[in-house]
Order: structure tokens, then C-alpha cells, then sequence
């Protein structure tokens, strides 16, 4: 007996999203997870900082698993460096970005739970930061992008 394919879809992990100097590359889904977990692979070069605004999220944890080099987290204005082998849990609600401080490029594994983010803000958000050629993305822009996938993004530091 024949059995229908269950999923056909293109596996996310075939797909790298460059954000500015960023990449992202989901691993897990929730198409691929049942909504349970999702999973990518963030890498960061040397010197680079988050081209998006800091935000917190309601609906999910993110857990943070450094590979290489070293990635400072900002959580609720403490900074915390996660490095190889080091993991960070950012609870829903902690208003939080990243920077990599270091000359050597960084590689992190970040895990959703549930999974209420997935590919599709990430490639929205790259259409935004690439369009802005290193400047200043259009706030407004991102803002809206934030906030229809489920992140609030924090006030702008003060200057």
C-alpha cells in the first residue's frame, strides 16, 4: 500500500538568511516539529553588533548554546558572555539583544520554545537591515515586522 508524503517540504536547514553581516539557519521548524521547538544556528562576525532593536517576547523562551567564539547577551541590561559549551536561558519577557565583542567570529545554536518563531521573520527583517546598507534600518519598518511575528521591541536607549 501506498502511503501519502507527510511533509514535502524543502528542509529549513537548506536555507542560510543573511541579515546584514548575520546569518541564521533554522534547523528545526515548527512545520517540522509539530509547533513544539525551534532551532537555529546564528553566526556572528567579529565586531558586529544586532542591526535590530533589543525586545523582549511573551510567548516563548530562548535558549542560547555558544559553539565558537563569544557572543554578549544583554538581558534585562546585564551582560552575560556565552561562550563554547556555555548555554543562556532568556525567560519570556526579558528585554534582551546581542553584540559580539570579540575579533573572532561567533557561532551560537538558539532554541524556541514553543515555536513562534520561525524563517519568515528573519527573511522579513533581512529585506529591511540589507535595504539600509549598513545605516540604521527604518525603525517604523522593523517595528512592524516585530511585532506581527510576536516580538516587542524595547524604547531606544537614551542618548
Amino acid at each position: 500500500m501506498l502511503r501519502p508524503m507527510v511533509n514535502c517540504s524543502i528542509n529549513p536547514s537548506d536555507e542560510t538568511i543573511h541579515i546584514g553581516p548575520l546569518a541564521v539557519r533554522f534547523l528545526i521548524t515548527a512545520e517540522n516539529s509539530n509547533d513544539s521547538v525551534a532551532a537555529f544556528e546564528l553566526i556572528v562576525p567579529g565586531a558586529a553588533r544586532l542591526p535590530a532593536p533589543a525586545h523582549s517576547h511573551n510567548h516563548y523562551e530562548e535558549t542560547i548554546y555558544g559553539i565558537n567564539g563569544v557572543l554578549t547577551w544583554t538581558v534585562d541590561d546585564k551582560p552575560i558572555e556565552v561562550g563554547p559549551g556555555q548555554a543562556l536561558c532568556i525567560p519570556r519577557g526579558a528585554v534582551h539583544r546581542f553584540d559580539n565583542r570579540g575579533i573572532q567570529d561567533a557561532k551560537a545554536l538558539c532554541i524556541v520554545t514553543p515555536a513562534a518563531i520561525g524563517p519568515q521573520y528573519f527573511r522579513e527583517s533581512a529585506e529591511v537591515i540589507n535595504a539600509a546598507a549598513g545605516g540604521p534600518p527604518d525603525r517604523a519598518k522593523m517595528t512592524d515586522i516585530m511585532r506581527r511575528h510576536g516580538l516587542m521591541p524595547a524604547p531606544p536607549p537614551h542618548a
